[in-house]
């Protein structure tokens, strides 16, 4: 290869990788622009989706409050579930769910447990201040379909909703008390792992929240 066609050669080559650098450079600050365009509207969105989660375990309550005292709570929750067997699960988030004046119908939380079948499942628990499990709503779950996915169905949800019980258990031979919830068919780990993530967010509730003397987000300063 002569010299001059060498340098060509080398100037085509340089030039190409110019023109991709360009065109690279270009698409990464569109896609930035379109993301910092779009990032409020899905941070909306997904507050607007946790909020609609929350007024379906919670439908009583105008707002859902989130405060300090109460999220600090969460760092000790291990402390609390694990003595009582509740293993491989997480309590995610807490928040106070009051009336159009604010005052305090009780709390929502947001447990974790890795225990599904399929792996982690999140629900949404509702708990009044007079001990009522308001209802149960699964966020997210990777369940088999036509199995445990069921657990997001009404008919299993719905065993939850208004029952006053320190716990729940489930049952392969038909529910016949307040704290019996009905397994699903074929799928007893789902079911089990339900019931325990529920039962977390309870004892949660009434063994450390309740215990702090959290009223709304304070703390009861004469203990």
């Amino acid at each position: 290869m002569s010299k001059e066609a060498n340098l060509s050669r080398k100037s085509t080559i340089f030039k190409d990788a110019m023109i991709l650098f360009v065109i690279t450079l270009i698409a990464g600050l569109a896609l930035g622009f379109v993301h910092e365009i779009t990032l409020p509207v899905i941070e909306a969105q997904n507050l607007q989706a946790k909020i609609n989660a929350y007024r379906t375990v919670f439908p009583e309550a105008a707002e859902f409050v989130e405060d300090e005292p109460l999220s600090l709570l969460i760092q000790e929750a291990t402390g609390v579930l694990e003595p009582k067997g509740y293993t491989n699960v997480t309590i995610d988030e807490a928040l106070t769910a009051t009336d159009e004046s604010g005052n305090k119908l009780g709390y929502v939380v947001v447990v974790t447990t890795q225990e599904g079948y399929g792996g982690a499942i999140t629900l949404s628990l509702g708990y009044g201040t007079d001990g009522t499990v308001k209802g149960m709503e699964i966020l997210t779950m990777n369940e088999t379909a036509g199995l445990g996915a069921k657990a997001s169905g009404t008919d299993f949800k719905s065993q939850f909703a208004d029952k006053k019980v320190n716990e729940f258990t489930y049952t392969k031979t038909g529910a016949a008390n307040d704290n019996e919830i009905d397994a699903l068919n074929g799928a007893t780990i789902t079911t089990k792992a339900v019931v325990n993530a529920v039962n977390s967010g309870i004892c949660f509730i009434t063994e450390l929240v309740e215990t702090e003397g959290n009223e709304g987000g304070k703390q009861d300063e004469s203990k």
